[in-house]
């Protein structure tokens, strides 16, 4: 089985890899692209501005996370209906995009913090699974899926520590554990660019208790380290697949 993480609207690099898989794709999170931190691309130039995303981007890189929500609300005060739905438009085709692009893979997908959990569900195509907080058998495995992202800035991947443990406990004990998010392991948690830490502590203790044999996961574009263990488990950051184009497979 193959995992990837943080696809952000690369459709063109998910098909290729589809076309050439050799077993069950397992996709943790972040399909669609609202910023690309590297380039500025993504929804949020299209609709709001480019000048305006560079500014954002350039106060959380600083790690101004208060000043960088304060501009983006400024941005949007007076015309917040208008907002919505331009980017309810550009997020529905930038889901039917990358959906296409999963067609005919045997898939199993949950989500980051960046998705519209309801959205991506109801786009997948007939070879793809949504899963969330279950245990699948893959490959003589049990492979336990958790979807969400930390709170951040309210969107509507985010759940809290809470909603993470109670979907911890829900799947118990399993030898794969696929995430989104990392543990909070600074080495693992921590992002090169702008260095604010990611991790979830439920999931770190869930890997103390129940000590799967692998944990994959993603959010974190430019981690500190892509693998590390905690106890017997082997955590692995299978991401960013908008810039490696590339899958991990389980194992290798």
């Amino acid at each position: 089985m193959w995992f990837v993480a943080d696809v952000h609207g690369a459709a063109q690099a998910m098909r290729r890899l589809v076309d050439r898989l050799d077993g069950p794709l397992v996709v943790l999170g972040d399909l669609i692209n609202l910023v690309d931190y590297r380039t500025l691309d993504g929804i949020a130039a299209e609709v709001s501005g480019r000048d305006l995303v560079a500014r954002f981007v350039a106060l959380r890189s600083e790690g101004r996370f208060d000043a960088a929500s304060e501009l983006w609300r400024a941005h949007a005060r007076g015309r917040e209906e208008e907002l919505r739905r331009r980017y309810d438009a550009a997020i529905e085709l930038a889901y039917e995009e990358i959906c296409a692009a999963l067609v005919g893979a045997e898939a199993y997908v949950t989500y980051g913090n960046v998705d519209h959990p309801a959205r991506l569900a109801e786009r997948l195509p007939a070879t793809a699974r949504f899963v969330d907080a279950e245990v699948l058998e893959l490959e003589g495995h049990t492979v336990g899926i958790v979807g969400g992202g930390l709170p951040s800035i309210g969107s509507p991947g985010e759940i809290s520590d809470d909603e993470m443990a109670d979907k911890l406990r829900r799947i118990g004990p399993v030898e794969i554990l696929g995430t989104h998010v990392p543990p909070a392991v600074p080495a693992l948690a921590r992002d090169v660019i702008g260095g604010r830490q990611k991790g979830s502590e439920p999931l770190a203790d869930y890997l103390v208790d129940a000590r799967p044999a692998y944990h994959y996961f993603g959010d974190i574009h430019q981690p500190q380290a892509t693998t590390w263990r905690v106890g017997g488990t082997r955590c692995v950051n299978v991401g960013y697949f908008r810039a490696t184009g590339r899958a991990v497979r389980h194992g290798g």
